[in-house]
């Protein structure tokens, strides 16, 4: 807030918030997934030529959401206090709340992995499971049948929660956000991200974001390109004539009229020129790592707080426009940077008059 206050024209500290947060979450809902397409295609626009070109570089990532990691315990005992809180509502008497238990049996889970709390640390959790699976019972027999219908949603995830085991698959991780999904990166200082994947076009010399596609359901990087370059044609009017990947697309050389380059060993045929292209374009597709680092630092791609998977698609599209406009930024400000420079140069002493002159032109 404090930071913000020398943009505003006031002329005194202002303690009251310039914008309520509330009415961003109206103007999303009010334009939706398609009015965001449209800001994103205007972004995409605005660079002219530059976001036209032939080839473009093709990558996914993963979107986090704004969920704590999840264990069997915190669910279990997230479904016991929920449960409280729709009798609580309904006014249903339970026959037991476990407030004192479920605390004593969650403090009993620290230091798990140590070899004389662990055999204690899983007969907690196992009474954990029991108790929730008891307390969804009493409130289904307790519930009417209208109530039943309001918190049908609800009652039918915290069920798939008691009944799910550790190799299934489709598994709920988190209460309020049951879309999310783990993703494996195979990286030794994160090893699973919970969230959604996304998919992320750039041209292959300027940079500029020309697609932005969340996927509902993790699918193979290979699966996901049709789909990436369809939105691609869609929001720059052209299709691009060649995408370049890494391995993890393997399985298709050509969609449609698009080439897919991989990544491989040159053939014994090929000549030094055709060699030396093949390196210059792979080196080339690299640079969509740091643009993906820019969005999630500097964008606010590296937590989705945005609800289900409109709120996923909504918000990378959002980071993806973002990005755009503060490319274009960065060039106009160069622009004007050098015109100023040539003023002084030419105009020392009319620095003001020739300024209006060429802006207003």
């Amino acid at each position: 807030m404090r930071i913000a206050q020398p943009f505003y024209p006031e002329r005194e500290f202002q303690w009251n918030k310039p914008v309520e947060p509330s009415d961003l979450v109206h103007f999303r809902k009010r334009i939706g997934e398609e009015g965001v397409k449209k800001i994103l295609a205007i972004s995409i626009r605005l660079h002219g030529k530059e976001a036209m070109e032939d080839e473009v570089a093709v990558d996914t990532t993963a979107q986090e959401k704004n969920i704590i990691f999840p264990t069997d315990v915190k669910l279990h005992k997230k479904i016991i206090e929920q449960c409280r809180k729709i009798a609580e509502s309904e006014e249903i008497e339970q026959r037991q709340s476990y407030r004192r238990v479920v605390k004593k049996l969650v403090m009993a889970q620290r230091f798990r992995n140590h070899p004389k709390n662990r055999k204690k640390a899983i007969g907690a959790a196992r009474k954990l499971k029991t108790i929730a699976g008891r307390v969804v019972r009493e409130i289904e027999r307790k519930l009417t049948e209208g109530q039943k219908q309001k918190y049908k949603e609800k009652i039918e995830i915290f069920n798939r929660i008691l009944n799910q085991k550790k190799k299934d698959k489709e598994k709920i991780y988190s209460i309020h956000e049951p879309k999310v999904y783990c993703i494996s990166k195979g990286k030794e200082h994160k090893k699973y991200e919970f969230g959604a994947k996304a998919s992320i076009v750039i041209t292959k010399k300027s940079g500029i974001i020309v697609g932005a596609y969340s996927l509902e359901k993790n699918q193979y990087d290979g699966h996901t390109l049709p789909k990436a370059l369809e939105q691609c044609e869609e929001l720059r009017g052209t299709r691009p004539k060649a995408a370049i990947v890494d391995r993890g697309y393997r399985g298709q050389s050509k969609i449609e009229e698009t080439e897919v380059h991989l990544p491989k060993p040159p053939k014994k045929t090929a000549s030094q020129y055709e060699k030396k292209k093949a390196r210059q374009r792979f080196r080339r597709r690299a640079s969509i790592e740091p643009i993906i680092g820019h969005l999630k630092t500097d964008f606010r791609l590296v937590r989705n707080f945005l609800k289900g998977t409109l709120g996923d698609s909504i918000n990378l599209m959002l980071a993806a426009a973002a990005f755009n406009f503060k490319k274009l930024m960065r060039k106009l400000r160069t622009f004007f940077v050098f015109l100023k420079i040539l003023i002084q140069y030419f105009f020392p002493e009319q620095k003001t008059e020739c300024v209006a002159f060429l802006l207003f032109k």
